[in-house]
């Protein structure tokens, strides 16, 4: 127990130091080209840990992850630019449909182990990809859909690079709270355990197939937040941005940045 209390002292601490740089940058870099790359280490931030958790934890292999990340930046941007939605429903619902979706494909998929679930994966994403540019009368098609609303809060609208950077930061942030806290809890520890060996967790009393299922949905949620944040931020959304290629690329940031490490991934995401 003591160990454990440790742990968690040298999580919470790594924490908040990391937190204090992510929000004291600008000071540093005073806007401009920086602070808009920044703004988009930030959204791959949280696709590369919602990846890590998947692949890090629980050694559940995925080259669809762009699929989820496309899904919640097309649910949003189309709820917004089409039916003139408010941005932050728009997001609220495509975060909850993704979520649904995952969960609901992910018992038949996660069956599956090694490179039939990598492939199984991939071609999950690349059925996404197509349907993006097959219905031109919803998504635009390979032209894209424009005229997607930027956020704001109270009058204040997120459409400058240093306000877009807070913003997505914050949401960054608070998803490696989350992963931080999911890895070191006793359902961390259980996705370790199915990481290692399925047979030996389900001896120990670890339902597997449930916990794949769930953290499968986890990563699809946190994926589809990057997906809205990046609608809403760029403005402009077209299938290009959600190909295969997307996946790949997430992959290498959390292999660069570290199996299983959620800071690696902010690590990946930045090299890349």
């Amino acid at each position: 127990m003591k160990f454990l209390e440790g742990s968690m002292k040298q999580e919470l601490i790594k924490f908040f130091v990391f937190a204090a740089a992510v929000f004291a940058a600008p000071v540093f870099f005073q806007g401009g080209y920086i602070i808009n790359v920044l703004v988009f280490v930030g959204i791959y931030t949280i696709l590369a840990v919602a990846l890590n958790l998947l692949l890090g934890l629980a050694g559940q292999i995925s080259l669809g992850q762009a699929a989820f990340f496309g899904l919640g930046a097309y649910i949003s941007g189309v709820l917004t630019a089409t039916h003139a939605a408010n941005p932050w429903v728009a997001m609220v619902i495509a975060v909850i449909a993704v979520g649904i979706v995952a969960f609901v494909i992910g018992f038949p998929i996660l069956k599956l182990r090694g490179h039939y679930l990598a492939m199984a994966t991939l071609g999950m994403g690349i059925i996404v990809y197509i349907i993006f540019n097959e219905t031109i009368d919803i998504t635009g098609g390979p032209s894209g859909l424009p005229g997607i609303p930027n956020l704001s809060i109270c009058g204040v609208i997120f459409n400058s690079d240093m306000k877009n950077y807070y913003l997505v930061w914050f949401f960054a942030i608070v998803t490696i709270l989350l992963s931080v806290n999911l890895s070191t809890s006793r359902i961390g520890r259980a996705l370790r355990a199915i990481h290692d060996s399925e047979a030996a967790a389900r001896i120990l009393g670890v339902n597997v197939r449930l916990l794949k299922v769930q953290i499968f949905t986890i990563s699809g949620i946190f994926s589809a937040l990057a997906g809205s944040l990046y609608a809403h931020t760029v403005q402009f959304i077209s299938p290009a941005s959600f190909g295969f290629n997307v996946s790949i690329e997430l992959l290498t940031m959390v292999i660069i940045g570290g199996l299983g490490s959620i800071y690696g991934s902010f690590l990946g995401a930045a090299i890349l």
